[in-house]
């Protein structure tokens, strides 16, 4: 059980476009036991049942392998989550869409996972009583899930203006009145002053919990790439930029890693080095991506993180993917496929 109040710090599996290899996932749960870090959130944007087809069951064999991701990260003591993204439920809700949604969620109770959050984003917002239909929802899912940890993402989660370019207008008052009508141990999700922050301060979280009235727990989009601009770099470097103490003044910080799997976790040293165990975390990471993958990382990254596929140009790129091919290892497999386009951003991952 993620008891209330408890501080959640790790990943947040919630990127578009290529989605990870369960086997990957499993060494999450690994990874974030060693780093002393406390929480994975399931909620891919390419899983359709969580998203565009919300209402439907998953197969019985993708349901089979998130019911046994959830019990590797319950034997590592790492809290599991999912999360669900009802699209745009706030515009009907009635009797048969209530039904729905709690059909959807006794299969998410069956997958005895103590998080459970609710995302409103990047869907259309421009509704007056978004924040109150939001919250009647949300008051259903507390009512029939009582014993779940419930985390919120709102339509506007972030101060930057593209969010009203690309939902539409924010309703007058929608944070004050979001955060009042919210139950106070349901948390809310929050990425900064922009999508993608480059940098996190104590007055950039002062600023969101006074119009919310509550704490936030950080979603931070670093090192996520699943852009059309930043699926061109790896961002390898450990996360930066953050306050430490942050902590005092948050209900908990989860990254949202890269389509790379195996890539994201020299990212996450930074959290590590926030929260967790960053010496052990280190170790980990250079003993699962091979000690001559990791040197030869070291080597490249400021190439990876700056310049990016198109500047590297596909002379340099077809070099570096041979380099890498040839090393042994699922990490250099994924720089090896980056350098090859294979993780070329496909707008069609938006509208999954």
């Amino acid at each position: 059980m993620a008891a209330a109040g408890e501080f959640l710090c790790g990943v947040i599996e919630g990127f578009y476009g290529r989605q990870w290899s369960y086997p990957s996932r499993e060494a999450y749960a690994a990874f974030l036991a060693t780093s002393r870090l406390n929480t994975y959130i399931y909620c891919p944007k390419g899983d359709k049942r969580l998203r565009g087809e919300w209402q439907l069951p998953w197969p019985d064999d993708e349901f089979g392998h998130l019911r046994s991701l959830a019990a590797v990260f319950r034997r590592r003591g790492v809290h599991f989550g999912v999360g669900l993204s009802p699209m745009e439920l706030y515009r009907q809700y009635g009797s048969r869409e209530r039904e729905q949604l709690r059909r959807k969620l006794d299969q998410v109770s069956a997958l005895e996972a103590p998080l459970l959050a609710i995302l409103f984003d990047d869907m259309p917002g421009d509704l007056d009583a978004l924040a109150a239909r939001q919250a009647e929802i949300v008051a259903d899912v507390q009512h029939w899930c009582a014993d779940l940890r419930l985390l919120v993402c709102p339509t506007y989660y972030s101060f930057d203006p593209a969010l009203e370019r690309f939902f539409g207008a924010m309703p007058v008052d929608y944070w004050a009145d979001l955060g009042a009508a919210l139950p106070v141990d349901v948390d809310i999700f929050w990425t900064g002053n922009q999508v993608c922050s480059p940098a996190v301060s104590l007055d950039d979280i002062a600023a969101i919990r006074q119009r919310l009235g509550r704490p936030v727990i950080l979603w931070d989009n670093y090192p996520v790439n699943d852009g059309e601009e930043r699926s061109q770099r790896l961002y390898l470097k450990p996360l930066g930029e953050r306050d430490p103490a942050l902590r005092d003044c948050l209900a908990g910080h989860l990254c949202n890693p890269m389509n790379q799997a195996l890539l994201s976790l020299p990212a996450l040293l930074g959290l590590a080095q926030l929260y967790g165990d960053v010496t052990a975390a280190r170790q980990f990471v250079v003993d699962y991506l091979g000690e001559q993958t990791w040197k030869q990382l070291q080597v490249d990254r400021e190439e990876f993180v700056s310049v990016g596929l198109a500047a590297m140009g596909p002379e340099r790129c077809a070099e570096l993917a041979q380099c890498y091919g040839s090393m042994p290892g699922a990490a250099a497999g994924e720089v090896a496929a980056w350098l090859r386009g294979e993780y070329a951003w496909d707008p069609a991952c938006l509208t999954g």
